[in-house]
């Protein structure tokens, strides 16, 4: 892409505010586009959008007048709402597992930001990073230093010992009283603590750090060596204090969970945001729905170009355990209406993380293109307003309403008609903006 297809002469990779753009540019008129709002299925045709600085001023079907703003002329192409993954890691998306475990903290920021930069580029304008010390690489992009997406961070995992944030090796343990820290510990990516006063001291850690909600580790995974599927994380006490102190912050618990029993008393115990859950069947997603919870789900391959790779064989073949059982579980999310979101899980390989719109894509096996990309945009938005006060980034996410930030895309086609655009956004991506910035124009070649 040459230096034109970026607005305002912003090159992507280099250090700069994007305050300045609004200032520069305080107002930019989309005409004749048609709207998929994020919430309706029929867009609204013939369309123009005017915003002002970083919100949606201005939707209508008549002509608009605003004097000295950009003029971009949509040729009736789709102007559809910026993307959200609800399940993304900004900290581990891009490297192999022994590459991230080894390298130092500040490799890992560096890298993170130019993912960070490579998403917003697909049209992900916003993402909930569920485990890792990302509150760096979101106050780089928050201050216009780096270009990405606009994080919502949990930070450090909360994890039992030998759980899913257990990275500690083989010979870490028995642990001595009064031992040091491991390094993914000390840098804020995990913490492991057992036991109610300690997981409401590290619960309160990430909190402290500026965590817009708590991620916790209630069963067994896959990238993680010493915690088998069918194993249930922490106790229902232990459970219920990560959550009880969330709520005292006003805000919610995302858990990594899979297993029926485990899923069971981590909604009991009163968290709101069920990760992965692959093993969710017609009671699971029942009891979900009636306490309103939701269940962030990933539509992944156990096998082909798109599946995952593991450096351990024990991953790999819990990986296709799990994925095994994803028909299962979404038609059980289906039939009881179970709120649902959309998340990815890029884990340590970059050329997944590349296929971040692929993956949305993948959602049409199940689900129609406006189900999928409402799920995707105002849906997504919903759970990530779960946050409350925590929210880093108050206003309207996800739709294009008036008053709503100003995350816009313009596809090249309808994908309410064919999704598979969402999959290529170097080609169908002609514009992409984030927060009232257009990072992407390719109308300027």
């Amino acid at each position: 892409m040459n230096i034109s297809a970026f607005a305002r002469g912003a090159l992507i990779g280099l250090a700069f505010a994007a305050p300045a753009f609004a200032q520069d540019v305080p107002q930019t008129l989309f005409t004749n586009v048609s709207v998929f709002d994020g919430m309706n299925e029929a867009r609204i045709e013939n369309a123009n959008v005017l915003v002002e600085g970083n919100l949606i001023k201005t939707i209508s079907q008549a002509p608009i007048t605003a004097e000295g703003a950009t003029v971009i002329d949509g040729g009736g192409r789709t102007l559809m709402p910026g993307l959200i993954d609800a399940h993304w890691h900004t900290m581990f998306n891009s490297s192999p597992v022994s590459n991230t475990l080894g390298s130092s903290f500040g490799y890992l920021n560096i890298l993170a930001a130019d993912s960070s930069r490579k998403a917003l580029l697909r049209g992900f304008t916003t993402v909930r990073d569920v485990g890792g010390n990302s509150f760096g690489v979101k106050r780089a992009i928050d201050e216009g230093l780096v270009v990405g997406t606009r994080i919502y961070p949990s930070g450090p995992y909360i994890s039992q010992t030998a759980g899913h944030g257990d990275f500690r090796g083989p010979n870490d343990v028995p642990v001595n009283l009064g031992d040091a820290l491991d390094y993914q510990q000390r840098v804020g990516n995990t913490l492991i603590a057992d036991g109610v006063p300690e997981v409401i001291k590290r619960t309160r850690e990430a909190l402290r750090m500026g965590a817009s909600q708590i991620k916790a580790m209630g069963g067994g995974g896959v990238s993680s060596l010493y915690d088998p599927l069918d194993v249930t994380e922490y106790t229902f006490e232990e459970a219920k204090a990560i959550v009880d102190t969330a709520k005292s912050w006003n805000t919610y618990v995302a858990v990594h969970i899979n297993t029926k029993d485990a899923i069971k008393m981590w909604v009991e115990a009163g968290a709101m945001s069920m990760e992965h859950g692959f093993f969710i069947d017609d009671e699971t997603a029942q009891l979900m729905a009636e306490k309103g919870v939701w269940w962030s789900m990933q539509p992944m391959d156990a096998e082909g170009e798109d599946a995952f790779v593991f450096e351990s064989p024990i991953s790999t073949a819990k990986y296709k355990d799990l994925v095994a059982q994803l028909d299962t579980a979404i038609a059980a999310a289906k039939k009881y209406n179970v709120k649902t979101a959309f998340g990815t899980d890029m884990l340590f390989d970059a050329t997944l993380a590349a296929k971040q719109g692929k993956f949305l894509a993948k959602l049409g096996k199940w689900y129609t293109p406006y189900e999928a990309l409402k799920m995707a945009t105002h849906d997504n938005a919903q759970l990530l307003k779960l946050s409350g006060p925590r929210d880093p980034y108050p206003g309207e996410l996800g739709v294009i309403k008036e008053g709503a930030l100003a995350d816009l895309i313009l596809v090249d086609g309808n994908p309410l008609e064919d999704l598979d655009l969402v999959a290529d956004a170097d080609a169908n991506f002609l514009i992409i903006m984030k927060d009232g910035v257009i990072y992407k124009n390719t109308l300027e070649q």
